[in-house]
């Protein structure tokens, strides 16, 4: 059992706005992970993520990426699949050059298509990056957008034809997209074949969407408790389970924290 947890990105309290800076203070805070953000773009070049690779890895800080926003492999357009799949590999490279555990990716819309129809479509999308994923990981993203493709079910399907990609469970948007329910145990029983886990929490504003069904609208403090964060730590410890925690509220370090000391006071130690 290995619990990481750390922020989405560089943390408020950095005294430099630098990816190392940010994973040197992550390390001092006694967080153990950190997610760097590609989400407006792949901006860092080879020859950095390498030298932040060997900061994190002389400070045991496991890394992850966020690819980019824009990413959209079921667009009707085939010059936004195309920049998709750039995007991807680009973000794939900087992953291999620092040594990251996984590439997170928010895949896509349904459009006009319906669940399986867009299923179908990532899976031949997604294939033709196997080449980029020799050295690291592809985690596909739960949504919390009854729009955006990503359910738990979808992204399992993809990751049973596709052995380089592995689901990205985000509590929050799962809360939203079910409009303000979720079972940590039901979630964990879906994906019990995989070793490890990695995942985004925070709480969340949502919008109602129908009965059991709604969209998210942005991320909260985790004291705002939607979704409660105690049964979901209780449920890793019960299941003893190797699982990464990125912390996506809008308190990035102070949120981590808060969330290492519930796993403390339930007698796990980092």
């Amino acid at each position: 059992m290995k619990i990481r947890i750390g922020p989405a990105g560089i943390p408020l309290s950095a005294k430099e706005r630098t990816s190392i800076c940010g994973v040197k203070t992550v390390s001092e805070l006694g967080l153990n992970a950190m997610e760097v953000e590609f989400v407006r773009g792949v901006k860092m070049s080879e020859k950095a993520a390498i030298e932040l690779g060997k900061v994190a890895k002389e400070l045991d800080v496991s890394l992850s990426i966020h690819a980019p926003y824009f990413i959209n492999l079921t667009s009707k357009d085939k010059s936004k699949i195309l920049a998709s799949h750039r995007m991807i590999r680009e973000s794939a490279e900087r992953g291999v050059a620092m040594e990251a555990s996984i590439v997170v990716i928010h895949a896509g819309y349904y459009g006009l298509k319906n669940s399986q129809e867009c299923t179908n479509a990532m899976i031949e999308e997604i294939s033709k990056l196997e080449n980029s994923f020799k050295n690291i990981i592809l985690g596909l993203e739960t949504t919390g957008r009854l729009s955006q493709w990503g359910t738990i079910d979808e992204i399992l399907e993809v990751c049973k034809k596709l052995k380089f990609c592995v689901p990205v469970i985000d509590f929050a948007h799962i809360y939203a997209r079910n409009g303000g329910k979720i079972d940590y145990s039901e979630i964990f029983d879906k994906i019990k074949k995989f070793k490890h886990i990695h995942s985004h929490f925070s709480s969340i504003n949502w919008t109602a969407a129908g009965i059991g069904k709604g969209n998210e609208k942005n991320h909260l403090p985790i004291s705002h408790n939607k979704p409660e964060f105690e049964p979901l730590a209780k449920e890793i410890i019960k299941r003893k389970l190797d699982i990464t925690i990125i912390n996506e509220s809008p308190l990035l370090e102070k949120d981590a924290l808060i969330m290492k000391r519930v796993f403390e006071s339930l007698g796990y130690k980092f």
